[in-house]
């Protein structure tokens, strides 16, 4: 894991931050194509989102600035965070049972 991603702390509930290359990129990112695409972190499935910690065991869904097509798209309505929400939940609890 130390080849792509780095330990980090304060920014529960994630562990680690992926790499990325000289160029500020990803380093899965080939031919502007995710190369890991379907066991991609869940960090990544929710770019340009992110899971931020509220305190006391909560979570709002912040954006990135880096994500250039922030503001182009249509207003997402809560259900698509309730379904990325639960997802992360998911993948917490699969990762417990997996430790």
């Amino acid at each position: 894991m130390s080849e792509f991603a780095d330990k980090i702390s304060g920014f529960e509930p994630y562990l680690y931050r992926m790499k990325k290359n000289s160029g500020g990129k990803c380093l899965f990112l080939k031919d502007n194509r995710c190369a890991i695409y379907g066991i991609r972190p869940l960090i990544c499935r929710f770019y340009p989102f992110e899971l931020r910690s509220a305190g006391e065991d909560q979570y709002v869904f912040a954006y990135t600035n880096e994500c250039p097509c922030i503001g182009s798209g249509p207003n997402l309505k809560r259900e698509y965070f309730d379904k990325l929400f639960k997802r992360f939940i998911k993948t917490m609890k699969e990762d417990l049972t997996e430790a």
